[in-house]
């Protein structure tokens, strides 16, 4: 099941205000151009920022999550686009396992969507699902944190409130704790006040931290070649970004 800060209805229509500037998602698109790609699967697309972006520049995307209070949120901003843009983003409620036959040029996974998977099975699972939706030769790319950066310590020490003004919602308190440390998983919660009615909800998330060659024999060992591990533009030396080919 998504956290509820994707799938609470109250909590997915404030998450891009506390997200901040993704700086990511530029280098995203230019993977996309470097690859030539021009049908790409967001994978835990989210409240589609990045399906919109790459939208936005051409690309034919389809963007698939386990999360209808996000998708909700993703459709309103494909539904703002100019007519020029529409039809090219389609929407899938579910997850990477069971998706429809798509040809796909590239694959990409942003922010913490390749953590969430937790356990070796669910990750394979995952890879195996993505590398039948590509086309044979086609792209995967996304990022992960570097587990020796140990990010976790920060959030540790970054736990006072952040308060953010959402259009159409009024003003939001969040306040953020890591509740469990047991590498290589890692669990926090984050707190959310609605100050207009007092309305109080939390969501409850885990990460898994994998280091560079687990994940290079994870994906070899699921179909996969990898071509370059690159530094992330937005967090560099903190996280690894993945570029990997499907073998066949």
């Amino acid at each position: 099941m998504p956290d509820a800060i994707f799938a609470h209805p109250r909590l997915a229509p404030i998450y891009d205000a506390f997200d901040d500037d993704r700086d990511d998602l530029a280098a995203y698109l230019a993977i996309a151009g470097e690859l030539g790609a021009r049908t790409v699967l967001d994978v835990g697309c989210g409240t589609g920022s990045l399906a919109v972006l790459l939208a936005r520049h051409g690309h034919t995307v389809v963007g698939v999550d386990p999360a209808e209070a996000s998708l909700a949120v993703a459709r309103a901003k494909d539904a703002a686009r100019t007519t020029d843009e529409a039809g090219r983003v389609r929407w899938i409620h579910g997850d990477a396992t069971a998706l429809p036959t798509l040809d796909a040029d590239l694959a990409a996974m942003t922010g913490n969507v390749a953590q969430v998977f937790l356990t070796d099975s669910d990750w394979a699972r995952t890879l195996r699902g993505i590398h039948a939706a590509l086309r044979p030769r086609g792209y995967l790319v996304f990022e992960t944190r570097r587990p020796e950066h140990r990010a976790w310590e920060e959030w540790i020490a970054d736990t006072g409130p952040v308060v953010r003004d959402v259009s159409g919602v009024g003003p939001v308190e969040r306040r953020s704790q890591v509740t469990a440390i047991d590498l290589p998983l890692v669990s926090f919660r984050f707190t959310y006040r609605f100050l207009a009615d007092g309305a109080v909800i939390t969501s409850d998330s885990t990460l898994r931290f994998r280091d560079r060659d687990e994940i290079e024999s994870s994906l070899i060992s699921n179909g996969y070649r990898v071509l370059d591990v690159r530094q992330a533009p937005d967090r560099p030396d903190r996280e690894f970004v993945f570029v990997a080919r499907r073998t066949s």
